[in-house]
C-alpha cells in the first residue's frame, strides 16, 4: 500500500553573509537620509490639527503640546475660502492637461528619433530636447521674460516690425494658459522621451524585420509593434503623474509668471503658490491652516494614485505598479 502522505520539502534557511552585510552597510546612508528628512517630519503632521500658538519661554515642540487641539476646524477653514475652489480647478486642470500631452507628444518624439538611421543626429536631438530638464526655473524665468517683456522683449520687436502693436504679455490672462503648457512641455518633454525611447530600444528587432517582410508601413509597425510593447512604461508613467495631480510645480507658476501678478491671478494660482503667499503675507501667518492644506495635498495625492491603479488593475492586471 503507498503511502498517500507526501513529505512536505524541508525549508532552508539562507545565512547572512558577507555580501548581506556590505549590501546593508550600502544601504545604511539611504535609510538613514528617509528617516530623517522623511518620517520624522511626519510627526509634524499634528500641527494641522492643532490651535498653534507660540508660548514664551518654550520651544517649538513644548509649545506645539501644549497648543490646544482644533480638530478639523483648520481644514474646514482651508476648504471653505474663497480661493480654494479656484487654486483647485487650476491646480486639477493644468495636470490633466501635463499628464495627457506629457505622455502623448513625448512618445512620439522618441518613436520619430528610434526611426533615425544617424546615430550623431539622434544623440544630437536628445542632447537638445533634454536639455532643459536641467535648467532651474528661476533661469528659465529670465528667458520667458526676455521674450516676453512688454516694452523690448524679443516678441514685442517682431510685432512692431511688422506693424502691430505690443501686447502686454503680463496683463494678458488669456494667453498663459498655453504659455504655461509649452513652457512645462519645454522643459519636461525631453526627461519622459528619453525613457520612452529607452523602452523602444528594448523591443527585439526581428519583429520589425518580420513586419518589414509582411509588407507592414511604418505607421503599421509603431501601431502594432512599438505601442503595445511600450504600453507598460506608459502606464506606470500615468500612473506615477496622476499621484500628483494635487501638486503644481512652483517654479513654473511663481517664477515665470513673474511672480504672480494681479491680473494673472485667476489663471496662475494653484495649491503650491497659494501655501506660500499664506506663508508670506504680512497678516500673520497661520501655520497649523498651512500645515492643513499640504495634508490635504498629501493625502488627495496619495487616494488618487491608488485609485488610478485600482481602475489599471481592473483593465489590465498585468500593467499595474500595485
Amino acid at each position: 500500500m503507498l503511502d498517500k502522505k507526501k513529505k512536505m520539502p524541508k525549508v532552508v534557511k539562507k545565512k547572512w553573509t558577507r555580501d548581506d552585510t556590505e549590501l546593508a552597510f550600502l544601504g545604511l546612508p539611504t535609510f538613514i537620509w528617509y528617516v530623517i528628512f522623511c518620517y520624522l517630519p511626519l510627526f509634524g503632521l499634528i500641527i494641522a490639527f492643532k490651535k498653534f500658538k507660540l508660548f514664551a519661554g518654550k520651544s517649538f515642540l513644548q509649545s506645539l503640546f501644549a497648543s490646544e487641539w482644533s480638530g478639523f476646524r483648520n481644514f474646514t477653514f482651508f476648504i471653505k475660502s474663497n480661493t480654494f475652489t479656484l487654486v483647485l480647478r487650476n491646480t486639477i486642470l493644468y495636470n490633466i492637461v501635463f499628464i495627457i500631452l506629457g505622455i502623448v507628444i513625448p512618445v512620439v518624439l522618441a518613436m520619430m528619433i528610434s526611426q533615425l538611421y544617424s546615430k550623431w543626429k539622434s544623440k544630437t536631438y536628445q542632447t537638445l530636447m533634454f536639455f532643459p530638464h536641467f535648467m532651474s526655473w528661476v533661469v528659465v524665468s529670465f528667458f520667458a521674460y526676455a521674450f516676453l517683456n512688454p516694452d523690448k522683449g524679443f516678441f514685442n520687436v517682431i510685432l512692431q516690425s511688422m506693424g502691430y502693436d505690443k501686447i502686454r504679455w503680463y496683463d494678458e490672462a488669456g494667453l498663459w494658459p498655453f504659455i504655461l503648457t509649452f513652457m512645462a512641455l519645454w522643459k519636461g518633454t525631453g526627461y519622459s522621451m528619453v525613457v520612452y525611447l529607452a523602452s523602444i530600444t528594448g523591443i527585439d528587432q526581428s519583429l520589425y524585420e518580420a513586419a518589414v517582410i509582411d509588407g507592414a508601413t511604418k505607421f503599421q509597425q509603431a501601431k502594432y509593434i512599438t505601442l503595445p510593447s511600450i504600453k507598460p512604461i506608459i502606464i506606470m508613467m500615468f500612473i506615477l503623474s496622476s499621484g500628483r495631480i494635487f501638486y503644481s510645480d512652483f517654479g513654473l507658476f511663481y517664477h515665470v509668471t513673474r511672480r504672480i501678478p494681479a491680473p494673472l491671478y485667476d489663471v496662475a494660482s494653484t495649491f503650491d503658490t497659494y501655501i506660500y503667499a499664506a506663508l508670506t503675507s504680512g497678516g500673520g501667518v497661520k501655520l497649523e491652516r498651512i500645515a492643513a492644506a499640504g495634508l490635504f495635498q498629501s493625502v488627495a495625492c496619495c487616494l488618487t494614485i491608488l485609485l488610478t491603479n485600482y481602475i489599471v488593475t481592473k483593465i489590465d492586471s498585468d500593467s499595474a505598479i500595485i
